[in-house]
């Protein structure tokens, strides 16, 4: 959804859900379906351009699946518990002290590879 110029340089921005959590919310609701990616944007009232790409990123979290057109919540409703657990901790850590620094963390943080590149 667009917003006035206006708001976008005072950044007074709408807060609300994202769009995952849109989503997720959304097949978790119809857990019993799957829908387009179409059918998504229409049910959550997004840009469908937007919702294909944050299906594309949930999918990766293992959060969505994926047959063909269709698109459906995890079976593992638990990976989406933990994942909501974790978005909630995270926001309040970020509302407690401002957030976290990335060039701080990563002068302070462990140099272990990504999950992704170990053996």
């Amino acid at each position: 959804m667009p917003v006035r110029i206006e708001e976008f340089e005072t950044g007074d921005l709408p807060d609300g859900p994202s769009v995952p959590e849109q989503i997720l919310v959304h097949l978790y609701a119809n857990q019993d379906k799957a829908f387009t990616r179409s059918e998504i944007a229409t049910g959550i009232d997004e840009d469908p351009n937007t919702v294909g790409t944050a299906l594309s990123r949930l999918k990766q979290r293992d959060l969505v699946r994926h047959k063909g057109e269709y698109w459906a919540i995890t079976e593992d409703l638990n990976r989406v518990q933990d994942a909501y657990d974790l978005h909630t901790i995270t926001e309040q850590f970020d509302d407690e002290d401002g957030g976290i620094n990335p060039d701080e963390w990563d002068a302070v943080a462990p140099d272990e590879p990504h999950p992704s590149e170990r053996d």
